[in-house]
């Protein structure tokens, strides 16, 4: 994570804390704006702390607090907050659905000092006849608790994946390491992970552990071995280190990938073949470790083809490579353009022009804009006006440039009872429409499902965005029959989203292949409302390879008449 994410994430605890204090309102929600602005803002701390004052959403005194952190590392305000709010009241807006008032309230009101003690107060109905709170309050906290200890401890891929590459490329500029790989649940690219792996070769361990820890972003050492060396970094995650000789490599990165379900599965058949598989490698009968030179090759040793890491949890991939019907999945090179991106319209931080020339400088052919629909007014939604100057900008670029189109889509709200926010012939205006809830999440299942299969009946929804509308780490998912909802978008011909925003990764992986069996198409959308956010669609790749999805299950590795039969086809 870099100094500007960090910052912004800064910035959102003060807010929190301010409410926690019941400062005044336009106060609180300052720092939350300016949390969002330089979280999207397009550059890095040193030019923030320049800049501040181009960035809509930052006043003086924050602009003041981004030259502090910038040139400190850390912010005085924060820490002083941190001393005057009681750090219980942070530890209990943590769980989903309890904001700043209410923590307050149970604090005072119950004397609660720990998510422990809610969590027992919840189930001694304590919350049922307090006021403001009720049983349906008390049972939807319980569910929050239930799902941050489930999470508690992990970390977004998005936070871990760039970290642990930098780590591994420091790594491995040394002359005494051969080797170092990032293995672990980031290898195998899981939407949160616990901590980072990485696997060095090389005979001089002592010296790995001296570069290890001056490593940059390194907080303390917490054990060092010959084998094995812990580190704590600054963004809270640990880093294990394993040290192994080169020709143990190939064994050690295999076993540390995971996961343990896909290696007790090769375990059975290691031993239909007489063999033995662990850390070190393949042992044979005679106990000696046999020669591996690339995973590749372990794999030949059971007579399987390559497995690729993001389908090793111990699913069907053991089953499917036994039967040589392994997919050939998605790469970044296959996608061609994208579809779901933010502009200045709405709240997005850059022009359509800008967006558009972003996306033409990663080889990409082609960008669909959707700003955010009418209905949206905390996000500035598009009028129909709107809409219409939008539409005409968009002709122009694409006058103006041959060999690089922009469509124009929107990203309409799905409304409560599962229509849309404008009416058909404005939606038929359109090359193309998402459809997202945004909105009334607390509806029954059969409701929100009702509601999102009425919304991809309608013959102008091209996508279903963000199926689930889950936040990972803060937030889960909607109640929704996802079966219900697949088979319809099967049956209307509606492509759902890969929403490739390492906060959402929605729709979940696991559920690919159940709606591919359905005929249902994806398209992978980065959700972009910054030019570096355009980016995030390798989470989305990520996820796609994970569900065992190829190149021809995703829309955005189309183009030309192919990409437009897709995009018209339920019209």
């Amino acid at each position: 994570m870099s100094d500007k994410h960090q910052l912004a994430r800064v910035l959102e605890e003060i807010a929190v804390f301010l409410e926690l204090k019941g400062e005044n309102p336009f106060k609180v929600k300052a720092y939350h704006t300016a949390s969002r602005a330089i979280d999207k803002a397009d550059m890095e701390m040193a030019e923030l702390a320049l800049k501040w004052n181009t960035i809509k959403g930052i006043g003086k005194t924050i602009g003041q607090q981004v030259e502090e952190y910038a040139a400190t590392g850390q912010l005085s305000y924060y820490e002083e907050l941190k001393v005057a709010v009681p750090a219980v009241l942070f530890e209990l807006v943590k769980v989903p659905g309890l904001g700043p008032k209410k923590a307050l309230i149970l604090h005072e009101k119950l004397g609660i000092n720990s998510v422990g003690e809610l969590e027992y107060a919840c189930r001694e109905n304590r919350l049922k006849d307090l006021a403001g709170f009720g049983e349906k309050t008390q049972s939807k906290l319980l569910e929050g608790i239930e799902y941050l200890k489930k999470f508690q401890g992990r970390f977004l891929l998005s936070d871990a994946l760039p970290v642990a590459e930098k780590l591994a490329e420091f790594l491995r500029a040394h002359s005494f390491i051969e080797q170092a790989q990032v293995a672990g649940s980031i290898r195998r690219r899981m939407e949160t992970v616990k901590d980072i792996d990485i696997v060095v070769a090389s005979t001089q361990p002592d010296q790995v552990s001296e570069a290890a820890a001056v490593m940059p972003g390194v907080q303390q050492l917490i054990s060092k071995g010959t084998t094995k060396i812990t580190l704590k970094l600054i963004t809270g995650m640990n880093l294990d280190i394993r040290v192994v000789p080169p020709d143990q490599f190939i064994g050690c990165l295999h076993h540390f990938t995971g996961s343990k379900e896909h290696h007790v599965q090769l375990r059975g058949l290691a031993k239909e073949r007489d063999v033995k598989i662990n850390e070190y490698g393949l042992t044979g009968l005679d106990g000696k470790v046999l020669s591996i030179s690339s995973e590749q090759e372990l794999y030949r040793q059971f007579g399987l083809p390559y497995i690729a890491p993001e389908l090793r949890e111990g699913r069907d991939e053991i089953e499917l490579a036994r039967q040589n019907s392994l997919p050939e999945l998605v790469c970044l090179k296959d996608i061609k353009g994208m579809f779901h991106a933010h502009t200045t319209y709405s709240d997005g931080t850059a022009a359509v022009a800008d967006m558009a020339k972003a996306c033409k400088q990663r080889g990409w052919h082609y960008l669909g804009i959707t700003d955010h629909s009418q209905t949206a007014v905390y996000a500035r939604g598009l009028r129909v006006e709107d809409v219409q100057k939008q539409r005409r900008e968009i002709a122009r670029i694409n006058e103006a440039n041959e060999a690089f189109y922009v469509f124009s889509g929107i990203e309409s709200d799905i409304l409560p009872d599962g229509s849309l926010d404008y009416p058909d012939e404005i939606l038929a205006e359109f090359d193309f429409v998402i459809a997202s809830v945004h909105s009334a999440f607390r509806q029954s299942e059969a409701d929100m499902t009702k509601r999102i299969q009425r919304a991809m009946e309608n013959k102008y929804v091209t996508m279903l965005g963000h199926p689930t509308g889950r936040i990972l780490l803060a937030r889960q998912g909607y109640d929704v029959d996802l079966a219900a909802v697949i088979r319809a978008a099967g049956e209307t011909g509606t492509i759902i989203e890969i929403n490739a925003n390492p906060y959402r990764l929605d729709l979940d992986w696991r559920f690919y292949q159940q709606a591919k069996n359905q005929d249902v198409m994806f398209a992978i959308n980065p959700d972009a409302h910054a030019i570096d956010e355009i980016d995030n669609i390798r989470y989305g790749v990520a996820m796609a390879r994970k569900g065992g999805l190829t190149a021809a299950d995703i829309v955005n590795t189309y183009q030309g008449a192919v990409l437009s039969k897709i995009l018209a086809r339920k019209r």
